[in-house]
């Protein structure tokens, strides 16, 4: 029913949410994220899992996490054990009762990463792109802005805890963090080959129903590689079938070839379409000139240069009024939406980044709500307002600044790349 979907304001009501739903579980607990980190907000959800399995011992909880991004510091930052050092230590300290997994999807983490989402907790679903930690979680004053709906569904919450708990914790090369056995990577290399080919053949199972009066459907959607992949598929026929308005939400410019051709498509057929995207200073990866640079640190100059090009293609669209491009900033907070809105009738929630990377190497997963009697129009209309509330939109690709305005090491290093041609295979990788 429709009164069981929720769209949720902010970080601080998802992070207040998340701690409620724990607190109150007495069946299960299955959360899945990229990473869960070292630092406040994530040892606050850790020690509240470990709070709800010491209050109710027949609780079952798992966490599913990336693997290499586990077991790694911080890009940029002194070389470390990673999270899984934090996993091991409540072990110690609380007990085996949490279990926390590593997924790896690739035998590197620059090949592919684990970037399923949700939250299964009994028989609610609370589904975000967001990982756990301080800025996600709006923590010490700071956050990172994503999309939070909450369903309460047990058809929808059976579906995907399945995937979890039978496709993934019984995989050969899923192994648990929280304890001192894990085996190296190396030890994986063939496990890892099979779950990847097995992973390709993975759809999330679920009765199809007639959606009757006052009802909407949530289709959960699964996808890995380039082929036979349900969630890429899925997002380009929602571009293709767009007959009055799509708004496109991705924290990373840089479409696949086959979303871009779709929206050239609808721009043709007369389709408002509306891009919401992060102003370069509010990427995660943005590095202010004050601070020492790192090669990572041109990757919202990358970014920038693909809208411009864009932009600068569809010029005319701009103008009309027709294509609105959206860049969000507030203060020192960084953007982090993704998904879709299709004619007040369908919205894609992921993870997917709806980028080249998440479209070839990562493991992605996504909820497509169907709405055909517009009963949540309402409540996808105030997310819009208020996320385009921290917005300007775009007049012109002029606008945005060319590459002689970045700083002299972004401008290097896109030149050196163009100069080799080797931009095109950096955006199949971004």
């Amino acid at each position: 029913m429709a009164e069981n979907f929720q769209v949720l304001p902010g970080p601080d009501t998802f992070r207040e949410t998340l701690l409620s739903l724990i607190g109150e579980a007495r069946q299960r607990i299955f959360l899945a994220a990229l990473y869960l980190q070292d630092d406040d907000g994530g040892r606050e959800v850790l020690e509240a899992l470990h709070a709800a399995k010491a209050a109710h011992p027949d609780l079952e909880i798992a966490v599913f996490v990336d693997w290499h991004r586990a077991q790694r510091g911080l890009i940029g930052k002194a070389k470390s054990a990673g999270n899984a050092a934090m996993y091991r230590e409540m072990a110690l300290r609380f007990g085996p009762g949490v279990q926390i997994y590593g997924v790896p999807v690739q035998r590197r983490e620059f090949m592919g990463v684990m970037h399923l989402k949700g939250f299964v907790i009994d028989n609610t679903v609370l589904y975000s792109g967001a990982s756990l930690n301080d800025v996600y979680l709006q923590r010490h004053q700071r956050y990172r802005l994503d999309r939070y709906h909450l369903i309460r569904s047990r058809a929808l919450a059976d579906s995907m805890a399945a995937v979890l708990d039978r496709t993934l914790r019984l995989s050969s090369a899923v192994h648990p963090l929280n304890t001192p056995s894990a085996p190296k990577t190396t030890e994986l290399r063939q496990a890892i080959i099979k779950f990847r080919r097995e992973l390709t053949r993975v759809r999330y199972r679920f009765s199809s129903d007639r959606i009757r009066q006052g009802e909407i459907g949530v289709t959960p959607l699964f996808g890995l590689g380039i082929r036979d992949n349900e969630l890429n598929r899925t997002v380009v026929e929602l571009v293709r079938q767009a007959t009055n308005r799509i708004v496109l939400f991705t924290p990373y410019f840089n479409p696949p070839g086959p979303v871009q051709r779709a929206i050239d498509s609808r721009l043709r057929a007369g389709c408002q379409v509306t891009i919401v995207l992060g102003d370069k200073t509010a990427n995660d990866f943005y590095i202010p000139p004050e601070e020492p640079f790192k090669a990572i640190g041109a990757l919202p100059y990358l970014y920038e240069a693909n809208l411009r090009r864009f932009c600068r293609a569809r010029q005319k669209f701009i103008d009309a009024g027709q294509l609105n491009v959206h860049l969000w900033r507030h203060d020192n907070n960084t953007f982090h939406l993704k998904g879709l809105l299709i004619d007040d009738r369908y919205a894609l929630l992921t993870g997917n980044n709806i980028n080249p990377r998440a479209w070839r190497l990562d493991l992605e997963n996504g909820l497509l709500i169907h709405d055909p009697n517009k009963l949540l129009i309402g409540q996808h209309l105030d997310e819009l307002e208020r996320i385009l509330a921290h917005t300007q939109r775009l007049t012109s690709h002029e606008s945005l600044d060319p590459v002689e305005a970045y700083p002299e090491p972004a401008q290097r290093l896109i030149r050196r790349l163009a100069r080799v041609r080797a931009d095109r295979l950096v955006n199949q990788m971004l």
